[in-house]
């Protein structure tokens, strides 16, 4: 019997992650409140809310994806900006220095839940301000964590990605697999097209 795949996340990103290595997911985005706890650490964060927004949407029975993305430097979490002011700040906050990507995943398949943590270490090279101020100006920044998106015109400021860069887009393509894998044996029937 096809199981269909449900992303629960309304990422553009995630969704073209997911429909470069075949699949075809339903799209239903999680009624979730992404604020973190007191104290919380990045990672049981980024796992939490990953498991939250899986658990709103993919019922028993269906196989499903969720993610959650945090940029962190100087233990500090950077969200999404939201505002040209914000975005700045956080750029020339990421300027000529090396962050960490942290992203939670978790993985439904039947009744059978599995969860994990990826973690990517980026560099940036120094920025000038009026560099950062035209990348600002495109609007670009305002709803990506940490104000860059790796895949579109923040790609220019990274000089070095250690680790998984799928994880920096959004969806660590490698961990989807390998916790479909254990949770099922092998994942859910992908509609067209073929993996990489």
């Amino acid at each position: 019997m096809t199981r269909q795949l449900v992303l629960a996340s309304g990422s553009p990103q995630r969704l073209t992650l997911l429909r470069g290595v075949g699949f075809d997911p339903e799209v239903r985005a999680p009624p979730v409140d992404e604020t973190p706890l007191p104290d919380e650490d990045p990672a049981a964060m980024v796992e939490r809310l990953a498991l939250a927004k899986l658990h709103s949407v993919v019922v028993a029975g269906e196989t499903g994806i969720a993610a959650d993305t945090a940029v962190v430097v100087d233990g500090r979490v950077l969200g999404k900006p939201g505002t040209p002011d914000r975005a700045r700040s956080m750029l020339m906050m990421l300027s000529g220095r090396t962050h960490t990507v942290v992203g939670g995943i978790a993985v439904r398949s039947g009744s059978n839940d599995a969860s994990g943590v990826i973690t990517t270490r980026v560099t940036f090279r120094d920025l000038t301000d009026e560099e950062v101020n035209e990348y600002v100006s495109t609007g670009e920044p305002l709803d990506k964590a940490g104000g860059y998106a790796i895949q579109g015109g923040g790609a220019r400021f990274v000089t070095e990605v250690d680790g998984c860069r799928d994880n920096v887009v959004g969806l660590s393509i490698g961990a989807v697999m390998e916790l479909l894998s254990v949770l099922g044996g092998q994942p859910p029937p992908r509609s067209g097209g073929s993996s990489r």
